[in-house]
């Protein structure tokens, strides 16, 4: 099976749900399991993060609201959002230092520094390979994380529920996470943790350094794959 499927989608999957959201994967049977999220925003506007097109995607997010904004989190992530752009007549919102992601998109871009739809932005860099934004939002304990932690088997060791990139491991991007207690971890690759979301982040994190080992003897394979397959 491929890293990640480039022809036009035939279909989609929703791999995420919840009150003020949804995921889905615009090519359920690659990989890498890229997923894009609609979040509700604090005013009711809605916004599509990282997301692929598929046909008929938009029924996904439909009762959420009208699409308020487009945001790209992650330099490697620009994905189709010039296409949702477009589609709903918004600019496409990344943040600044992911300046990559910037270029990328095929729309207008809006820039921001530390917030979006209620949520805190918190860049990460792992050994300075990329950079991406995680986001957090406290007032209903919602994390989004776009590539830095994913529950899918390219970064996943043993019984981990979230795994960290093998280079995150190296230097655990604590920081980034700082006060954050969610009770929902959203992903740009895998599926979302909806139970001890919380616990599953803070078990990734302190034990990221002694599953180097074997983490570099699973899942770099893989992880290659999957940087490969992004700069393609």
């Amino acid at each position: 099976m491929p890293m990640y499927r480039r022809e036009e989608s035939a279909d989609y999957r929703v791999v995420d749900r919840w009150h003020r959201g949804v995921g889905w994967r615009a090519r359920p049977d690659e990989d890498g399991q890229r997923t894009s999220h609609a979040f509700r925003a604090p005013d009711g506007g809605v916004w599509l993060v990282d997301p692929l097109d598929a046909p008929g995607v938009e029924a996904v997010y439909a009762d959420l609201g009208e699409v308020v904004g487009v945001a790209v989190l992650a330099d490697y992530h620009a994905r189709d959002a010039g296409v949702f752009a477009k589609r709903h007549g918004v600019p496409v919102t990344v943040p600044t230092g992911l300046d990559r992601a910037a270029e990328m998109v095929d729309a207008p871009v809006r820039r921001v520094t530390d917030s979006l739809a209620g949520f805190d932005l918190r860049r990460v860099s792992p050994l300075g390979a990329w950079t991406e934004t995680v986001a957090y939002r406290e007032r209903d304990a919602t994390l989004y994380v776009p590539d830095v932690l994913s529950s899918g088997p390219a970064f996943t060791v043993g019984d981990e529920r979230l795994g960290l990139n093998v280079l995150a491991r190296l230097a655990p991007p604590r920081a980034a996470f700082a006060g954050v207690d969610p009770n929902r971890v959203l992903l740009g690759h895998g599926t979302g943790l909806f139970g001890d979301a919380s616990e599953a982040l803070g078990e990734s994190l302190r034990n990221a350094r002694r599953r180097l080992p074997r983490a570099m003897a699973s899942t770099v394979p893989r992880e290659l794959r999957a940087m490969v397959g992004a700069v393609r």
